[in-house]
């Protein structure tokens, strides 16, 4: 069976090379385009907006080898709990009174939310470096790499076993250096850059 390489045939050479000139004269790609980190954090941030949390809301995105979001969460009550008919606080004397005791964690949330079933090997970016307990389920998930964009509680001694148990299975973390301090979504802005409705004649047939 023989096999026809299209790189020596002159068609296709030709082809290629008007597709360069045209490219070229319509126009070049822009250049402030999001880098895949900042999207992904971005994505985990956009997330956390869904908590219901009065006092800290976090987000979690994971993202496997490819750079595909296989998953995210936000801290939350537990599916089927009314939101209302638990504690919000968090300065009873009475522990039962206090939302720790319920409330899931982004990253739990993202584990468990998953739509792969496996994510060995996956990174997962979250606006909060991971307390003791999620760091237990990231690491028996098989997750590799985390990255974070806050540690404000990193004298706190969840924390500090968190980084001890991530350390000693070998998992990576590193903390989120934005190249954009904002990212906005404005939804005027960008229905206002969205194609007119003469696409061309691909889209006339719709």
């Amino acid at each position: 069976m023989s096999s026809v390489n299209n790189n020596n045939n002159p068609e296709t050479t030709d082809i290629s090379k008007d597709l360069w000139k045209l490219a070229l004269s319509a126009g070049r790609p822009r250049e402030n385009y999001l880098e895949w980190d900042e999207y992904f954090m971005a994505v985990a941030c956009l997330s956390s907006m869904r908590s219901k949390d009065p006092a800290s809301q976090v987000g979690a995105c994971i993202v496997n080898q490819e750079r595909l979001i296989v998953a995210t969460g936000y801290n939350g009550m537990p599916v089927g709990c009314n939101d209302g008919e638990l504690p919000w606080g968090k300065n009873s004397a009475d522990e039962l009174y206090n939302k720790y005791m319920y409330v899931c964690h982004a990253e739990m949330n993202a584990i468990l939310n998953k739509n792969s079933a496996d994510i060995r090997g996956s990174t997962i970016f979250v606006a909060l470096f991971p307390c003791n307990e999620c760091a237990k389920l990231i690491i028996q998930a098989g997750i590799s790499k985390v990255i974070y964009l806050s540690d404000k509680h990193r004298e706190k001694k969840s924390t500090i076993a968190s980084k001890c148990l991530l350390d000693l299975a070998g998992i990576e973390y590193q903390r989120f250096i934005p190249k954009q301090r904002q990212i906005v979504v404005d939804f005027d802005a960008i229905e206002a850059r969205l194609p007119s409705t003469d696409r061309g004649p691909m889209h006339d047939r719709e």
